[in-house]
């Protein structure tokens, strides 16, 4: 069997010996981008079982079918981040997506506030992005995105076992983000929140709301402003790095 590289998410719970068949864009993109032959190996993962290698049974006009040989890898669980962000505009967006699905996320919740520019959202697009992102990444698994809701009902529902870290765009806290979560490294806590706000940051009363949540924790991530984009990778990353 030929050796590749190539990795593709599967939208179903994965088996031995199961056929698969691949349609539309990731047919298009087995057959006319990466050029597989009969018998390439082709790796596979459904975000449930872990990752599987299959071989290419056949190459039709419409489809490419694959058999399922043996799993390579079992799905090992990390810290449970949930990201909730104001969405941004659509380009800068998708790189948050990705970064986001990259730094390990398991939920992204757009989240709707005062100084949010942009009410729709294509979550069908968005969610294609965090596929791409896990698929490039070796990552087992996808992060779910989630419909946009109001930043007053999401903190009405969150859970109480589930610290928010929330990042001040202004910089004007004195907890700075990495002595904050070193300071909660011993306790061992397994499920986390980011909330990063809008383009125009949030709302004094919005600050308030989270600010009474039991759950946040507010931080600082530096004298300058942020982007959002930029606001969400560097958070994540100091989560990643620092707690799990």
């Amino acid at each position: 069997m030929k050796k590749s590289k190539i990795r593709i998410y599967i939208n179903k719970k994965i088996s031995s010996n199961l056929l698969i068949y691949i349609k539309n864009k990731q047919h298009h993109y087995l057959k006319n981008v990466m050029r597989i032959q009969i018998n390439d190996s082709i790796n596979i993962f459904d975000g449930i079982t872990g990752e599987w290698l299959s071989n290419v049974l056949s190459i039709n006009r419409d489809s490419t079918v694959l058999r399922v040989i043996e799993k390579t890898n079992n799905i090992v669980k990390g810290l449970d981040v949930w990201l909730i962000f104001a969405p941004i505009k659509q380009h800068r967006m998708s790189i948050a997506i990705q970064k986001a699905t990259e730094l390990g996320v398991s939920k992204i919740f757009p989240c709707l506030t005062e100084y949010t520019n942009l009410k729709k959202i294509n979550i069908n697009s968005l969610q294609l992005n965090a596929i791409e992102a896990a698929e490039q990444s070796e990552r087992l698994d996808v992060p779910k995105i989630e419909n946009p809701i109001e930043l007053n009902l999401l903190l009405d529902s969150w859970p109480k076992d589930r610290h928010l870290i929330f990042c001040d765009e202004k910089g004007n806290c004195d907890n700075n983000i990495v002595e904050s979560l070193l300071s909660l490294k011993n306790n061992n806590y397994k499920r986390w929140g980011v909330i990063v706000g809008p383009e125009g940051g949030f709302s004094a009363a919005e600050k308030d709301l989270i600010n009474n949540n039991k759950c946040a924790i507010t931080v600082s991530l530096g004298r300058r402003v942020l982007r959002s984009d930029t606001a969400i990778t560097v958070s994540l990353f100091c989560i990643q790095q620092l707690l799990d």
